[in-house]
């Protein structure tokens, strides 16, 4: 059988659990993933799809850190090359998917978001702002984020369950090819408030499918491999 190339990947992120708490542990006591995926969609297990690696490290035996990762001369899509940039992690409070929470629970907040839009409606006017919603302004931040909970805003909440051995898993990163949104305004850094989203929302410059977000899913069993879910 004839050797095969290996695939043109791209580095997409490295993280080190001392800069991210939230980030699960690796395996075999491994403290630092890097995430990888190749620039054309015909490499995917489906032939159509995303063709992702991640790789746990220790951060004890990186003695060389490139100063310009390599990039591929070629890609089949310019979504999937990052622009380089310093991540700054902030902690916030989240909360389930909508559509995963208790039916009564589901019916409070629907009533609860009622009335503050009546509030508005009726102290303001017909140009009240919008009213804060739980599932756009409370619960789930957009952007990139390690850990938290993974929204299902695309497709109806399923099992991500382990494949080797059927064990929940925990969502370990999100990867999203927007930093807010119109609809996100509470989630929207206090120093570019007044920025337009279309030009400023983007910095990172990835694309995922259509404009929406990876979610990467661990096992609790961190020698487990990783499954994923595009939102």
């Amino acid at each position: 059988m004839a050797d095969t190339d290996p695939l043109p990947m791209i580095g997409v992120a490295q993280l080190y659990r001392r800069d991210v708490p939230d980030l699960l542990a690796g395996p075999d006591g491994c403290d630092l993933l890097q995430v990888f995926w190749c620039p054309f969609d015909l490499h995917g297990a489906t032939g159509y799809g995303m063709s992702i690696d991640l790789r746990w490290r220790r951060s004890s035996e990186v003695v060389e850190v490139l100063a310009a990762p390599p990039q591929p001369a070629v890609v089949g899509f310019e979504g999937y090359v990052p622009e380089p940039c310093v991540l700054h992690p902030e902690q916030v409070a989240t909360y389930p998917f909508a559509g995963l929470l208790p039916e009564d629970l589901r019916a409070r907040i629907d009533a609860w978001e009622e009335a503050l839009e009546e509030e508005a409606e009726e102290t303001v006017g017909d140009n009240a702002p919008e009213a804060p919603t739980y599932q756009h302004d409370l619960s789930i931040p957009p952007g990139w984020r390690v850990g938290g909970f993974a929204s299902w805003h695309v497709t109806d909440p399923y099992p991500m369950d382990c494949r080797i051995c059927t064990a929940p898993m925990d969502l370990l990163l999100t990867i999203d090819s927007s930093e807010w949104d119109g609809g996100s305004g509470s989630w929207k850094p206090i120093e570019e408030q007044d920025l337009p989203t279309y030009r400023f929302a983007t910095p990172t410059k990835v694309t995922v499918g259509r404009w929406g977000e990876l979610n990467v899913f661990a096992c609790p069993v961190p020698s487990h491999p990783h499954s994923w879910s595009i939102q």
